[in-house]
């Protein structure tokens, strides 16, 4: 007896259909095999299903049988093929008739994915969002998931989610023993729901500068470095920094819960990634868990940011091999993974904030507190973050301690909400400039329309100078040395901080606060 049921593999992040052949043959020999390139759990996956099918009160095949998970050049992991093994093994013991035909037409109309629980329960699994988006793009009928990952699969839209709490549940749904009712969503309400924010930017006292230049680099996706001694803020500052940002549409918002899913670290009752991404790493994280990767290659730090914030705090304190590697994704805005099981590419378009002391102690230049360390302390503490790095580092900023009378104001100013008002307008002035660019080429992702991430022919375009702004700037290179590469990233600012303005003509103003946000190359660091 041969049956099929229809699951998806996850791939990076995408999922590539699975077709699982279930053979069965008379005979005294009672072994089973698993074919198709399956991982340990994937092989064990038939104790846990013959366990389940008995305690549900069904029986298992007798005789040799082959479970084949085409297509059998793609590594299958994961228990997310237990249920999907469990009703071809059901339906492939049961006797051929009207009734097992009926269930064989119904299994190939969905796609199937669970764990199962020795006493026939459906346990969750991962990336059920990227299952339902390939189920939805072949056009498959309906979708049978964990009850667990049912709000998550429901938000792709335009597909019926089916949910079972149990093998038993799931079997009966395609004898028409059991009915059960699509999962329904509100996506908008939903959408509405998880895009606030518990934090806010007028909790923050104080620091005006260095709010002006985080909504500069929002508005225009630049990197960002703040500097300063410890107790300034830094930390909650970085914190609040996706409460300025544009909200993120439904297609970034699915982009980012799909990475989420993949990774685990999705909230099964939220179902949804609604506001943008802020991760913090510890400086001890490995070069493996920034990009991702191990023998099986998962999302990392860099992919879990994506649309969002990745904040380094401490950042001489991280490794500085852990720090190298960002430079593809921070150019690239993806990242890729090589293995000998498989090269994978992840998304990885995230804004880079990070923060550091001016020195080990933290209190050189501070005028009220002393530095304690020596000149060559300080010279081997800034050079744990290479040059290249550094470059690729649009703003840097000075936060200094906060006053007393700013402590022991009423307010903190203005609220995320206005500010992001602002960053929103001038994204939407990139938008509209740079869909110009895209006009007969291949189109350009939403995500990609900042000034950050200007080619050199755009920025000859769009960042001309007046007279007093071009002899700002010359002035500036000639007594700073601002590198080749600093020099573009003044007139991106600059180009960000006219946009904030709504004017199309880069002024000497603008220049000049540009500059001011290269703090470190002021400095001759």
């Amino acid at each position: 007896m041969l049956s099929r049921v229809f699951s998806a593999a996850v791939h990076g992040v995408e999922a590539i259909p699975v077709i699982i052949e279930v053979h069965t043959r008379g005979g005294d020999d009672s072994k089973t095999v698993i074919v198709g390139l399956p991982d340990a759990a994937v092989k064990e996956s038939i104790e846990r299903v013959s366990a389940a099918v008995v305690t549900s009160g069904m029986k298992m095949p007798v005789g040799h049988m082959t479970i084949n998970l085409a297509p059998a050049n793609i590594r299958k992991e994961g228990p997310a093929f237990d249920l999907p093994i469990a009703l071809g093994v059901i339906c492939a013991a049961a006797e051929d008739n009207h009734e097992t035909r009926f269930v064989r037409d119904q299994m190939a109309a969905a796609v199937v994915v669970g764990e199962l629980a020795l006493n026939g329960e459906v346990r969750p699994v991962r990336g059920v969002l990227a299952v339902a988006i390939e189920a939805k793009k072949r056009g498959v009928n309906f979708i049978m998931v964990p009850r667990e990952n049912a709000q998550e699969a429901a938000v792709v839209g335009g597909i019926a989610v089916i949910p079972v709490a149990t093998l038993e549940q799931a079997y009966g749904f395609f004898t028409g023993d059991q009915e059960i009712v699509p999962h329904q969503l509100d996506r908008r309400a939903l959408f509405a729901r998880h895009a606030r924010h518990d934090v806010d930017f007028n909790e923050v006292k104080g620091q005006h500068s260095v709010k002006r230049a985080l909504e500069v680099a929002c508005a225009g996706g630049h990197n960002l470095l703040m500097i300063g001694p410890p107790g300034t803020g830094k930390s909650m500052l970085a914190k609040r920094i996706s409460t300025i940002m544009p909200s993120l549409t439904e297609e970034q918002a699915i982009e980012a819960t799909k990475i989420h899913s993949i990774a685990g670290l999705l909230d099964s009752k939220a179902g949804l990634v609604g506001t943008r991404p802020f991760r913090s790493p510890h400086h001890t994280v490995s070069e493996a868990g920034m990009l991702g990767g191990t023998s099986v290659p998962r999302p990392g730090e860099v992919s879990l940011a994506h649309h969002g914030v990745l904040f380094l705090d401490e950042l001489p304190e991280f490794r500085r091999s852990t720090l190298e590697v960002m430079r593809q994704p921070l150019e690239d805005g993806r990242v890729t993974i090589s293995r000998a099981a498989a090269s994978l590419t992840f998304p990885a378009r995230f804004m880079l904030v990070a923060a550091m002391n001016p020195c080990p102690c933290g209190y050189y230049g501070d005028p009220k507190r002393e530095c304690r360390c020596v000149s060559r302390q300080i010279e081997m503490y800034r050079q744990r973050i290479s040059g290249p790095l550094l470059d690729r580092i649009d703003i840097h900023i000075d936060v200094p301690l906060v006053e007393y009378r700013d402590l022991a104001a009423s307010s903190g100013g203005e609220a995320s909400e206005v500010i992001r008002e602002r960053v929103e307008r001038a994204r939407a002035v990139q938008v509209e400039r740079f869909r110009k660019e895209a006009d007969g080429v291949a189109p350009v992702a939403e995500s990609s329309l900042t000034n950050a991430y200007l080619g050199p022919k755009m920025v000859a375009k769009y960042c001309q100078l007046d007279r007093e702004g071009a002899a700002s700037l010359e002035h500036a290179m000639t007594q700073l040395n601002f590198s080749a590469r600093a020099h573009d990233r003044i007139l991106k600012v600059a180009r960000t901080i006219a946009d904030l303005e709504g004017v199309d003509q880069i002024t000497d103003a603008h220049v000049m606060e540009a500059i001011q946000l290269r703090s470190l190359d002021r400095k001759l660091w």
